[in-house]
């Protein structure tokens, strides 16, 4: 229970009001009910005649018990109403105050139950919101290390199961221990020594309820576990649907996801069946209890050495069983609880990583670029241990355009993606205009930098909208221009709806070229001085290449560019060209000098010509 309060301390403080009215509404619930039970025993004793005792008025002030005072006065009262107004009399309207106590009751009961549903869904909703904002700020090393299937899982499955067992349980928490105190309490007033006999038996019913909720959480973790995989295997199916086409190998993906589905279910029938337990036992335990007290007080009652009469015996026995449901429900929170605190463990794997791409203090703006990038003895090596890049020396003037090729896996993205602090560099430095990158702000970084990928990424959302992507205010006639230096404004006018046409998922909806002139119309509309092109025509056509290179060269005019290039036709302009090869520099120079060399950019070369 203890990360049950953990995650209470987290997320209810913005809902106590909400708990706060639950409780005063449980409060008077509980008082409404013990009142209305309470006029069972005159009602029982007119219509049995079972009492003939003469009642007098005590006065409040006398120096008999309150509970002496209150019944004698109370049976006072109605029976003065009787001998007034008649015995059928008083029954209607002992029945009909009844009625009125339990309609009381059970307003209050439902006001309890609705004041907490902005709680339940208030928590739902924030704790989506901080693992997708936590998701935003992790490093990009974090997601390498991650199936994306599984961090869905755990955004959907795994929230939905926290709603359904923990904040459905948090009113069961609420509402249930203010009954039992006031229905125990109750009892107490009424008879101290039948209720010491009661609770010698509830120990033993703690018992028996932890002994079938043991193990649950474990449980629940392992059928958690395999949703991931579950949700996991349709995002890779999904992805990956021509390749499983192409292949014909719809029967196995079937069998393999048959083989994870069918492992889930087995967890989930042991975890549910363990869950189906608690209202089953705590029925037969609790109608052993009342059967017990039946048994005792009518055994009093019958041999005329009872401490108390039918009636209160019988207004006890209600009480007695109306406790029975509080703790029942009590019971069935418990066993709700652990199956949500093992998806809130999963939960918190995301929300408790470390962000290794961390911000200095004192960490300084940078809103230009006027001077030069430098990569002093740059090393970097990703957490398993595997040296990717050692002793990378780069000195990047302003307006240049530097190439960076070699074969794939020698260390090309990466060099590139340090510069923005997609990760950060393990030995050495990279500075710009003589800052280290590591002092600035990173928003303030990444602001005078462009990106272009190989693989354009688009959102599910309009032409204009994935344009003008993280540039505040941009205008019509921002977009337009930038669509139109990147080759993009004719086919976007082509389209019915032009700029405000939806392009679909990850834009399903264009061709290849046509997403990547959209990525690159993005980049030129934010206009950074440092542009960075990761192998921006490399799954391209001949023609759309011609369209997209055009469109590169606009950009490229006034800019630094750092570009990534298998085709080595696109970077034969550049002013340097830096070979890799298993993650250090082989060769530099530009690309007549690195033919001259007749060495490993040569080599390249023909390959490529050939």
């Amino acid at each position: 229970m203890k990360g049950f309060f953990r995650m209470l301390r987290r997320y209810l403080p913005p809902y106590r009001k909400y708990v706060a009215g639950s409780v005063v509404m449980n409060i008077l619930s509980a008082l409404f009910n013990i009142f209305s039970f309470t006029l069972i025993i005159p009602i029982l004793n007119i219509l049995f005649k079972l009492d003939s005792k003469v009642y007098v008025f005590i006065p409040w002030d006398s120096e008999l018990g309150f509970k002496e005072k209150a019944i004698n006065n109370a049976y006072w009262f109605v029976s003065q109403y009787m001998q007034q107004h008649g015995e059928i009399t008083t029954l209607l309207i002992l029945a009909g105050f009844m009625i009125f106590m339990t309609l009381l009751k059970t307003s209050c009961y439902f006001g309890s139950s609705a004041v907490m549903v902005p709680l339940r869904t208030g928590l739902v909703r924030d704790m989506r919101r901080q693992i997708y904002d936590k998701i935003l700020t992790l490093p990009i090393g974090f997601f390498s290390q991650e199936r994306k299937g599984d961090i869905i899982a755990r955004m959907s499955g795994d929230v939905s199961e926290v709603e359904n067992s923990i904040s459905g349980s948090i009113d069961m928490l609420i509402k249930n221990p203010i009954l039992i105190v006031f229905y125990v309490g109750t009892m107490v007033f009424i008879s101290w020594k039948l209720t010491l006999f009661v609770l010698l038996f509830a120990p033993l019913m703690i018992w028996l309820m932890g002994v079938i909720g043991r193990n649950l959480k474990k449980r629940s973790t392992e059928v958690q576990n395999l949703w991931s995989d579950t949700m996991s295997q349709v995002e890779e199916t999904l992805g990956g649907l021509r390749v499983v086409k192409a292949f014909v190998a719809e029967k196995k993906m079937s069998e393999r996801f048959a083989g994870v589905t069918g492992a889930m279910r087995r967890k989930s029938s042991r975890v549910n069946t363990r869950q189906a337990l608690a209202h089953p036992v705590s029925e037969f335990l609790g109608t052993i209890l009342i059967c017990v007290v039946l048994v005792f007080g009518g055994t009093l009652i019958l041999t005329d050495h009872s401490f108390i009469d039918a009636p209160t015996f019988i207004f006890y026995m209600i009480i007695l069983y109306s406790v029975i449901n509080p703790i029942k429900d009590l019971a069935k929170a418990t066993y709700n609880i652990p199956k949500g605190l093992a998806s809130m463990d999963r939960i918190d794997r995301i929300l408790d990583a470390k962000n290794t791409i961390v911000e200095a203090p004192d960490a300084k703006e940078i809103s230009n670029f006027s001077d030069s990038i430098e990569y002093k003895g740059v090393g970097f090596s990703y957490e398993d241990g595997r040296k990717v890049l050692d002793g990378i020396d780069i000195t990047i003037r302003k307006g240049q355009k530097i190439a960076i090729v070699g074969a794939s896996g020698g260390g090309k993205s990466t060099l590139v993606d340090l510069l923005p602090r997609f990760y950060d560099v393990c030995e050495g430095s990279i500075s710009i205009d003589g800052q280290d990158i590591r002092s600035l702000k990173i928003s303030s970084l990444r602001s005078i930098m462009g990106n272009v990928n190989q693989d354009p990424i688009l959102f599910n959302d309009t032409i204009f909208n994935n344009i003008a992507f993280g540039v505040e205010g941009a205008t019509m006639e921002d977009v337009v221009a930038a669509a139109k230096i990147a080759n993009a404004h004719e086919f976007i006018m082509e389209k019915e709806e032009g700029y405000q046409t939806g392009i679909g998922d990850r834009g399903v909806k264009l061709s290849g070229g046509q997403r990547q002139r959209l990525s690159i119309a993005r980049a030129i509309l934010r206009n950074p001085p440092i542009l960075i092109l990761d192998e921006a025509t490399a799954s391209l056509d001949t023609q759309s290449e011609k369209l997209v290179q055009e469109a590169l060269e606009r950009v490229m005019s006034n800019r630094t560019t750092i570009a990534i290039a298998h085709r080595l036709s696109t970077v034969k302009d550049a002013d340097e060209i830096i070979v890799i090869d298993s993650g250090h520099i082989v060769e530099r120079g530009t690309h007549e000098e690195l033919l001259a060399k007749n060495g490993y950019y040569k080599k390249l070369n023909d390959m490529q010509a050939l």
